[in-house]
């Protein structure tokens, strides 16, 4: 008992001796002492950021929206899939909004993950955010092209990037008129239509074609995330079309809201005639190479000027010179990659999440020969411009010999339009 005791009292004083010995040391050493230490949020002691982030990008499925897909491999591939996450919501996610939601949700149990970027941003996105922010309110949440109503998602996103539907809905009018068109046709389906980017942009589109003194039309297709399916879906425009072509005429143009109508309907009007501007999310493959008998573009894969030409050629021949148009670079893979590539300048201190020259110049890295424009959202029940929720667009290219842009982006569209609903 004496020997533990002894033992106990030794220790007692060595204890005592190296506390007194860190009582006289310098605090930081200089101020240089704990330089090497991060907090919980992987920032230093002088609140620089580290590089140890990761940041996770969900898109649709190849069969859904593969130009999505594509952007976001594009930026795993160029900073490796140990930083950036790649995941993908069902393609029925209307009725699978729980799975939606959760796929989300679990790129947060990442303890490194710095950002979250969903594109498109199907519904439950919202909620996806929200329950993010309540577990890890540190994690940027970025929504592109959302497809619920703006001021929801701008609610729980730090940042919502969509394409402009108040000025593409003037400018896509003011084009086929340009153009020679006559008639516009817009395709879609109820889901869609309660979707208020979509009914704005269709009120949009019916008084520009009154100043234009053109006819607008609504025709329906079914809905790809019901029963029928995508196939099904195709197989109804596919056999449809004709039937609008024949009572619309040849100056007639189309548009379509749903990815997967595309590529049918441009196979009719290149066979049939009519004109298709740009398609609800613009790119030279969306639609375009299955409209032109599977156009391989194994070789240009990533390279977009050599998609462009590529596919322009391929339409002149078909015989669709001066006829069909789209985004010189697809606007799915440059949302994917470009609001990634802000989320990382963001994370590293080089940008600022709601500037939107930051967002530009992050888009302009996908894009470099195309201009863009842009505007902050107005919500038009109540007049309110959101700081965190972008409009923009890229301008239109009309494939032809030659082809050409359309100058769409220095268009100034009336101040009227901005507030029709």
């Amino acid at each position: 008992m004496k020997r533990i005791l002894s033992m106990l009292l030794a220790l007692t004083m060595l204890f005592a001796l190296v506390s007194c010995g860190n009582d006289n040391q310098p605090s930081n050493n200089g101020g240089n002492q704990n330089t090497n230490q991060t907090d919980d949020n992987n920032t230093t002691d002088d609140n620089t950021t580290t590089d140890d982030w990761h940041i996770g990008i969900i898109t649709g499925t190849v069969s859904q929206s593969e130009d999505d897909l594509r952007g976001a491999e594009a930026i795993q591939t160029k900073y490796g899939a140990e930083k950036v996450k790649l995941a993908t919501y069902p393609d029925n996610f209307t009725e699978e909004l729980e799975t939606t939601i959760q796929t989300i949700v679990n790129m947060s149990d990442d303890p490194l993950m710095k950002a979250i970027i969903v594109n498109q941003s199907v519904p439950g996105t919202a909620e996806a955010f929200t329950q993010i922010k309540e577990r890890r309110p540190d994690i940027l949440c970025i929504a592109g092209e959302a497809h619920e109503d703006l001021p929801v998602v701008g609610a729980s996103a730090d940042l919502v990037c969509n394409n402009d539907f108040v000025s593409r809905g003037y400018l896509m009018i003011r084009t086929a008129h340009e153009l020679g068109c006559d008639t516009f046709v817009h395709i879609s389906f109820p889901r869609h239509m309660s979707y208020e980017t979509m009914s704005r942009r269709v009120a949009v589109m019916k008084e520009a074609c009154k100043e234009f003194g053109m006819t607008f039309v609504e025709e329906t297709a079914p809905d790809p995330t019901t029963d029928v399916g995508v196939t099904g879906a195709q197989a109804y425009v596919l056999e449809k079309a004709p039937e609008w072509i024949q009572k619309y005429g040849q100056n007639s143009a189309y548009f379509c809201t749903n990815d997967a109508h595309t590529a049918p309907l441009l196979q009719r009007l290149l066979e049939l005639g009519g004109y298709f501007i740009e398609a609800d999310l613009p790119s030279p493959l969306m639609g375009y190479p299955n409209a032109l008998g599977d156009l391989d573009l194994t070789a240009e894969a990533g390279d977009f000027d050599a998609i462009l030409a590529k596919v322009e050629q391929a339409v002149v021949d078909a015989g669709g010179d001066g006829r069909f148009g789209t985004w010189a670079y697809s606007y799915g893979y440059c949302l994917s990659a470009g609001l990634a590539q802000h989320a990382i300048n963001v994370i590293e201190g080089n940008s600022e999440i709601n500037n939107m020259d930051d967002v530009a110049a992050a888009l302009q890295e996908y894009s470099p020969k195309a201009a863009w424009n842009g505007s902050g959202y107005t919500n038009a029940d109540t007049g309110v411009k959101e700081d965190n929720v972008f409009l923009i667009y890229q301008d239109t290219y009309i494939m032809g010999n030659p082809g050409k842009f359309m100058g769409a982006t220095d268009v100034e569209v009336p101040e009227k339009y901005y507030t029709v609903k």
